[in-house]
């Protein structure tokens, strides 16, 4: 039987190994195609994969059989869950594979996409450009169709120049500038905070009007500090929850 086949990733010394593993393999097993084969690789196959040893695997491969994404069977084998549920809590350590990990999983519509003058708060961001690319797509459960959240993306045009906008809606937008585009990420910032449903939130992730929300603004800056992406995301305040793990060493 072939085995599905996860993303590599480049390790950063300075996070717990086992997480950038469980969110790198997490990312991959919620953005795999249909076709893709449910098995996979064993614990020494993946261990030698992502170059940790098998003991940090399987601590990484615990966290992912936790929160139901794949099932672990004595002689058989570890299995992905096709059925397991999208848009679970996700723990952010500050890895780039962690925002991946949150922004897969999902169907996306693309809605629109142009650009726009840079005005208003977008200057604060792009303040050496004129305009930036821009793109809008709704996401929805892949399980049960049901919208989870509408996303707005602000990149940089020399960026946009560089890939089909149709691959926002196989991929996350992270995804897309580090490995489609090959932009030089160095950090996110995230900020998460309660609002209410304005009429096109609303209408779109098909809630009432004033209900909770949760508001999400993503900052991707590169090595010299510029913005390459502003996104800012609004998720249904009943499908997601976001817990922050401050590691202390």
């Amino acid at each position: 039987m072939t085995s599905f086949a996860p993303d590599s990733i480049v390790l950063n010394r300075k996070l717990p190994l086992w997480y950038q593993v469980s969110q790198s393999l997490r990312a991959s097993i919620l953005g795999r195609s249909p076709r893709d084969p449910l098995r996979l690789p064993t614990e020494e196959q993946l261990a030698e994969h992502y170059g940790v040893s098998v003991l940090t695997m399987r601590q990484a491969l615990k966290e992912l059989e936790d929160e139901g994404l794949i099932s672990r069977h004595r002689r058989r084998g570890t299995f992905i869950e096709p059925d397991a549920r999208r848009g679970a809590p996700v723990r952010l350590l500050g890895s780039v594979d962690a925002i991946v990990a949150q922004q897969s999983g999902m169907t996306a519509e693309l809605l629109d996409h142009g650009t726009v003058p840079v005005a208003g708060e977008l200057a604060e961001f792009f303040p050496d450009l004129a305009e930036v690319a821009t793109y809008h797509r709704l996401r929805s459960d892949e399980q049960t169709g049901e919208p989870t959240n509408h996303a707005r993306n602000h990149v940089r045009p020399e960026l946009a120049e560089r890939f089909d906008p149709e691959e926002l809606a196989r991929r996350p937008m992270t995804k897309v500038l580090r490995d489609v585009v090959g932009a030089d990420i160095s950090r996110i910032t995230d900020t998460v905070e309660a609002r209410l449903a304005d009429p096109e939130t609303a209408r779109l992730l098909r809630v009432p009007l004033l209900s909770p929300i949760l508001h999400y603004t993503g900052v991707t800056y590169d090595t010299a500090g510029r913005v390459l992406d502003l996104a800012v995301i609004h998720y249904r305040g009943d499908r997601f929850s976001f817990t922050v793990t401050l590691d202390a060493t």
